[in-house]
């Protein structure tokens, strides 16, 4: 059995067939075939070369799991695609022969960590809002930001009708003469727009947002623009979390 075996219900997974446990019931059920040979016990593990089949139809196109880190720049949306003909970060990744998406999303405005992958799987346990996973945003803000003003966001705060998670929120930088401030945020949240809603909502609108970590991932080494593949430590690590339970160390 080479490295590149996969546990049958995973490749199904991946497929988009079925979640993983979807995937288990198709096989248990007799619904999945390899190289022409009924499956229905769980552990099996499969080569890139076999032929699965699930009701008949084989599944098509079983690319190799890739993972990349982007450092996003300002001005790109996060998407696979516009209609409009803007810049997406799928045309940064341009020489990526696997088709990859965006765990997650950043606006257009907005840089910083952007991981990438056609590993369904990790990038839906990352998503999750159960898994909890710490997202680090710097932010410069227009006004003097105090601790008594961030206050409220350890709390958490309504926006349009929902409480936010309370954040962790510290006051890194004020300029008095510009009447700015750098604000670091940390929240495990993912709605559109958060950390700017939640920072307008204590009248310290956001001017300039980037997000310096995501899990344990940041930017070091990537100029704006730049990315690059997961190392198989960090490929390993991301495997291995308890996403369930997941707190930044």
């Amino acid at each position: 059995m080479s490295e590149e075996a996969t546990r049958l219900q995973k490749v199904i997974a991946q497929a988009g067939l079925a979640s993983r446990r979807g995937a288990e019931e198709l096989i248990s059920k007799g619904r999945v075939q390899v190289n022409g040979q009924l499956v229905t016990e769980l552990g099996m593990k499969v080569e890139p070369s076999d032929t699965v089949e699930v009701d008949g139809a084989p599944i098509e196109g079983r690319e190799k799991l890739v993972y990349y880190l982007l450092n996003k720049p300002r001005g790109v949306l996060t998407t696979s695609n516009d209609d409009k003909g803007r810049k997406t970060v799928i045309d940064i990744l341009s020489d990526v022969s696997q088709r990859v998406y965006p765990v997650g999303r950043l606006d257009y405005d907005t840089t910083g960590v952007l991981l990438l992958t056609n590993d369904g799987i990790i990038a839906n346990q990352l998503m999750h809002p159960k898994s909890r996973v710490d997202k680090v945003y710097a932010a410069k803000v227009e006004g003097i930001a105090t601790d008594e003003k961030l206050a409220p966001l350890k709390h958490g705060v309504v926006i349009k009708g929902r409480k936010t998670a309370p954040a962790r929120v510290t006051v890194e930088r004020v300029d008095k003469d510009k009447k700015t401030s750098m604000v670091r945020v940390i929240i495990h949240e993912g709605r559109n727009h958060q950390v700017k809603d939640m920072l307008q909502k204590v009248k310290l609108p956001v001017v300039k947002l980037t997000r310096e970590q995501y899990a344990f991932f940041d930017l070091v080494g990537l100029q704006s623009g730049e990315y690059r593949k997961l190392t198989g430590a960090e490929i390993k690590r991301l495997k291995a979390e308890d996403y369930k339970n997941y707190r930044r160390k």
